[in-house]
């Protein structure tokens, strides 16, 4: 399969803090790829070197086919950002918004473009109210809109569900299935465990600058010792996996 990222020996310190100790995974084209880790692991600084906004101290990135030191705009040409918090303005409508970054990426039909994304969305019912007025999960929607402008072949979604409720996660949930349907690539940053068990094709743990494991979810449930309640095998969650993966590490 080819490969949408590779990244080989990351490293990246602040100050006295290493929060990066060499990193290496691949993710596949067209693949819903996971990062899992508690808070301070390291995620959004992987997210933000693999965006070009952050240069590392040592090893290589490439995103889809470029090097992100070596040839950064054409990395930002060909990916799009989602970040924990929603970049949308309040003053303007929905349909603003979309106009506005279609026209910034020099699209030729921006109001058409917006149209399209506003009921791909769910959101041409509420096109022409101020974006104050939209719920959490609206806003985020139209976040993952926007991010979609262009047609990237690639969309890092960081922690996009938090802080939302379980009707609006799971509405995230079935865009970014939608998107991996598509052919769009997708790298997830996430705390949400449940979040990773639905969408993800390979998922990582990071931990303490490493990536610890990788996998899909079924070889992962491998790595977890077989619990049996009478005659009936307990199947492990991710989070149980996560929790007994971390703690044998941190036992060494």
């Amino acid at each position: 399969m080819e490969k949408a990222i590779q990244v080989k020996g990351l490293r990246k310190s602040y100050k006295q803090l290493q929060v990066l100790k060499g990193v290496d995974f691949e993710v596949e084209k067209g693949s819903i790829f996971a990062l899992l880790g508690s808070n301070g692991a390291g995620k959004t600084t992987i997210v933000k070197i693999l965006t070009t906004l952050l240069k590392p101290d040592g090893g290589t990135a490439t995103v889809n086919g470029f090097d992100v030191m070596k040839e950064p705009d054409y990395v930002r040409q060909s990916i799009s950002l989602t970040g924990q918090f929603a970049a949308v303005d309040e003053i303007l409508t929905g349909r603003e918004n979309l106009i506005m970054i279609a026209k910034l990426r020099h699209l030729k039909n921006p109001y058409q473009v917006a149209e399209d994304l506003l009921s791909r969305f769910g959101l041409a019912d509420a096109a022409d109210r101020r974006v104050s007025t939209y719920s959490g999960g609206m806003r985020r929607r139209l976040d993952i809109a926007m991010s979609l402008i262009g047609k990237p072949q690639l969309i890092f979604l960081d922690e996009p569900t938090t802080g939302l409720d379980p009707e609006a996660r799971i509405e995230v949930w079935n865009i970014v299935k939608e998107l991996a349907k598509s052919g769009t690539t997708v790298l997830l940053t996430t705390q949400y465990l449940e979040e990773a068990e639905q969408l993800a094709d390979q998922i990582a743990i990071l931990h303490e600058g490493r990536i610890i494991v990788s996998g899909t979810l079924a070889e992962l449930k491998k790595l977890f010792p077989p619990a049996k309640v009478e005659y009936i095998e307990k199947q492990p969650s991710l989070e149980e996996i996560f929790l007994v993966i971390v703690g044998k590490k941190e036992e060494k």
